[in-house]
């Protein structure tokens, strides 16, 4: 789902129109986005919690030479799923339906 898609989900189940849906969105994301930054937790009880945390600077490795090189550490964000969600079972997925074998035509002599 793109957050077009999430957009028009949130007005038909809110009741309002595309244009405040996309607002509101926009406006959850700058708000989480600044908390994070401010070094804020962003809980929603029954959802996850959003939470930034920093990874040490390590040795990797470049796979196309092999040569060994240094990654800086940086502070990324990360979402913690809530029982709810860990306890979500996913839709098994669609099978295609089997190709039907199509006959081959005899050829002629």
């Amino acid at each position: 789902m793109t957050k077009a898609e999430l957009a028009v989900k949130i007005a038909e189940a809110a009741g309002i129109t595309k244009t405040q849906a996309e607002k509101a969105l926009k406006g959850f994301i700058d708000a989480t986005t600044a908390a994070l930054r401010s070094g804020e937790k962003v809980t929603l009880i029954g959802f996850g919690t959003f939470s930034a945390v920093t990874r040490k600077a390590r040795t990797g490795r470049n796979p196309q030479t092999g040569k060994a090189l240094k990654i800086p550490a940086k502070t990324v964000g990360k979402f913690s799923a809530g029982k709810p969600l860990k306890d979500l079972k996913a839709a098994a997925p669609k099978k295609a339906a089997p190709k039907k074998a199509t006959p081959k035509k005899a050829k002629k002599k």
